[in-house]
């Protein structure tokens, strides 16, 4: 039985065209800035984003770390949101080794931030008592509220926000090119009022390892400082990053197919007793569905798809209201029939355990 892999687009596995770049990559020491094919997905990047320059990360979390690091000091203060990837996932690296304060903005349903609890939260210069606050994130799309495309209106009031009162704007562009094809607007245009962007080739992209850190070339300069510091700097890294460059020649458009495969499986979701999810509200490749208490718990339902062959990760009750929830990842290896089979088994194992 070949396993239906919906735990999440950092599943994917690089194209063959991917494969022989690499094997074909040619390489010298990043460190010192002579890796060739490194410095030609910095560049690419830093152009298809609209930014000054690049740098090449090992992770999203370093990227974010590495632009948190370079925008900030010790007892400044930072908004994010409260459904945020650098809030939930990142291990609380922001306090640890930033030593700067996390205050969590609420989250719409659609992943854009409160702007008046926004407006509110920054801190008064002229108080000794408070921190400064120095930086707001955006994510974009954005994970924990369904994948949800963060619009350029949204993004540009907050921007707009951020620098009236001296503040910068850092967006975890993770998945920025899903956002950027879901909305139809160029990458560079969705974060042109951005200090900062990261995103990640490991997810939709479909490469093996590695993100990308954009900005300014001062601040890019001040970021390799900081990755050098955590560890990140790297020697031959030209075998890994010239997958990057296929990834963003290639399957940036491609990105459409997995939305659409998400859109259906969501619909197919929807038939199912027990699911509740609004197939409308599906932007991206990410698919979030609750699970009906009475009949199961979520974990039991993840158990039940891997018993079939489909592999899914929970939320368990972890998502404000307390419910039980289900996250599903469409990439390239999912088409039409993976959906059909994942939405037919899941339907299986909720009879079964109403059954029960």
């Amino acid at each position: 039985m070949e396993e239906i892999n919906l735990y999440s687009d950092t599943q994917t596995l690089p194209t063959e065209e991917m494969r022989k770049a690499m094997y074909e990559a040619e390489v010298g020491d990043e460190l010192s800035g002579e890796d060739v094919t490194v410095i030609n997905l910095e560049e690419k990047a830093a152009a298809m984003l609209g930014k000054e320059a690049a740098v090449y990360v090992t992770s999203g979390t370093q990227g974010n770390l590495v632009a948190i690091l370079s925008h900030c000091s010790k007892a400044d203060e930072i908004l994010v949101g409260s459904e945020s990837h650098i809030f939930w996932n990142e291990n609380a690296s922001v306090s640890t080794i930033v030593g700067a304060q996390l205050r969590l903005i609420q989250n719409q349903s659609d992943g854009s931030l409160d702007v008046n609890q926004l407006k509110e939260s920054i801190r008064p210069l002229s108080s000794p008592q408070f921190p400064y606050t120095k930086l707001i994130c955006l994510e974009n799309t954005h994970n924990r509220c369904n994948g949800a495309a963060i619009s350029l209106e949204h993004t540009n009031e907050v921007a707009t926000i951020a620098h009236n009162n001296d503040i910068k704007l850092h967006i975890d562009g993770a998945r920025i090119f899903n956002a950027s094809v879901a909305l139809g607007i160029e990458a560079s245009e969705l974060v042109e009022n951005a200090d900062s962007i990261t995103f990640c080739l490991s997810k939709g992209l479909s490469c093996p390892v590695g993100s990308v850190l954009c900005g300014t070339k001062d601040f890019i300069d001040e970021a390799r400082r900081w990755r050098r510091m955590l560890g990140g700097g790297m020697r031959q890294a030209g075998i890994i990053a010239a997958a990057g460059i296929v990834g963003l020649n290639q399957m940036v458009d491609r990105l459409a197919i997995d939305h659409s495969t998400a859109k259906s499986l969501a619909y197919k979701l929807s038939e199912i007793p027990g699911i509740t999810i609004d197939p409308d509200t599906i932007q991206s490749n990410i698919v979030i569905f609750e699970i009906d208490p009475n009949i199961s718990a979520a974990r039991e339902v993840v158990n039940g798809l891997k018993a079939k062959g489909v592999k899914v990760s929970t939320y368990g009750s972890i998502i404000p209201n307390g419910g039980q929830y289900i996250r599903m990842v469409t990439h390239r290896h999912i088409g039409e029939e993976d959906v059909d089979s994942a939405a037919m088994a899941l339907s299986e194992v909720m009879q079964s355990l109403h059954a029960a």
